[in-house]
């Protein structure tokens, strides 16, 4: 199992930027990607971007393209999601999750280990 640590959340105004971190540890040697969702009350947790260990090769959701970046550091075992130009439609928890296997990386269920959300909130 691989254990999932977010930080970096906060409040914001539109515009702002945030940069979140989340720190990987136990058996990161068998992680192939990690990914970032967010999810709001009511609603479904949605894909915001995702990454390879191994290459580095992003995806991104549409709503995030061109404001949102995705990176990692492979010595620290961790990934960032750095957000610039935020929205107030980008409110939300922020989850950090980790993959095992190649495949889709669009959906909850291609990621099998979570960790416990941060809480990004940006006011217009």
């Amino acid at each position: 199992q691989v254990q999932l640590v977010e930080s970096g959340g906060g409040l914001v105004q539109a515009g702002d930027s945030l940069r979140l971190a989340c720190a990987a540890s136990g058996r990161t040697f068998s992680s192939y990607a990690m990914g970032w969702f967010r999810q709001t009350p009511g609603k479904e947790r949605e894909f915001v971007a995702a990454i390879r260990w191994s290459g580095g090769k992003t995806y991104y959701a549409d709503s995030v393209k061109g404001r949102f970046t995705m990176s990692r550091d492979s010595a620290k075992n961790t990934v960032y999601l750095q957000m610039n130009s935020l929205k107030p439609e980008d409110t939300a928890v922020y989850y950090c999750a980790a993959k095992h296997y190649s495949g889709s990386y669009y959906f909850p269920r291609d990621f099998d280990s979570w960790g416990q959300g941060t809480q990004v909130t940006v006011s217009s």
